[in-house]
C-alpha cells in the first residue's frame, strides 16, 4: 500500500501570511495603526476603519481552526458590520464637527449663525451654532425680546464664549447683509493675521 495523504485543516485566520504573523494579528495591528494615525491626524476618519480592523483581529484570534475556509467570511462580516456601526456612531455623536473641530477663540463666534434649541430670553436659552466647534451648543441670551425654538439667530456678542448674546436673524438683515457681514469679518481676520 502506498502512503496515504493527509490534508491539513486550512484556517485562514490562523495562517502565517506575512512576517510569520496570523491574519488576525495583522488585522489587529493594522487597526491599531489606523487608530494611532487618527490621533496624529484628527478628522481623517482613520478611526472608523481602524476600529473595524481592530475588532476583526480580536474576533479572529478566537475563531476555531475548524471553521476552515469560513474564517475569512466571518472576518469580512465583522469588518463590514463594525465599520457600519462605528461610522453611524461617529456621525451621530458628531465627532467630525462640520467645518472645523474647535472654535479658535470666543471672538470667532461673533457673526456666527445658529438655531435656537431652547427658547431664548434675556435671562435664559440655548442655541446650536452652524460652525460652533466640537460641541456646537451654547447658552444664549436675547438682546431684546424672546426668540422661539427653531428660529435662526446671529451671535452679536460672544461674551467670552460662555454665554452668547444673540438676535433674531430677521432683525439682523437679509441674506445679502449676512454675506456682507461674513466678508467683513473674514477681511478683518485676514488683516489681523
Amino acid at each position: 500500500m502506498v502512503g496515504s495523504l493527509t490534508v491539513p485543516v486550512f484556517a485562514p485566520a490562523q495562517v502565517d501570511p506575512l512576517f510569520g504573523l496570523s491574519l488576525s494579528v495583522l488585522l489587529f495591528l493594522a487597526g491599531a495603526g489606523l487608530i494611532v494615525g487618527e490621533a496624529l491626524a484628527p478628522g481623517t476618519h482613520f478611526f472608523v476603519l481602524g476600529v473595524a480592523l481592530l475588532t476583526a483581529g480580536l474576533v479572529g484570534l478566537f475563531i476555531p481552526a475548524s471553521l476552515g475556509i469560513l474564517a475569512p467570511v466571518v472576518l469580512t462580516v465583522v469588518v463590514l458590520a463594525t465599520t457600519a456601526v462605528t461610522l453611524w456612531g461617529y456621525r451621530k455623536l458628531d465627532f467630525a464637527a462640520p467645518g472645523r473641530g474647535q472654535t479658535l477663540s470666543s471672538d470667532s463666534l461673533k457673526g456666527q449663525f445658529g438655531v435656537v434649541t431652547e427658547r431664548v430670553t434675556e435671562s435664559e436659552g440655548q442655541v446650536k451654532l452652524e460652525d460652533g466647534g466640537f460641541n456646537p451648543y451654547y447658552q444664549a441670551r436675547s438682546i431684546d425680546g424672546t426668540i422661539e425654538e427653531g428660529e435662526e439667530v446671529l451671535v452679536v456678542d460672544p461674551g467670552g464664549g460662555n454665554v452668547l448674546k444673540v438676535e433674531r436673524v430677521a432683525a439682523a438683515g437679509d441674506d445679502i447683509d449676512r454675506a456682507l457681514e461674513r466678508d467683513r469679518e473674514r477681511s478683518t481676520e485676514s488683516e489681523k493675521a
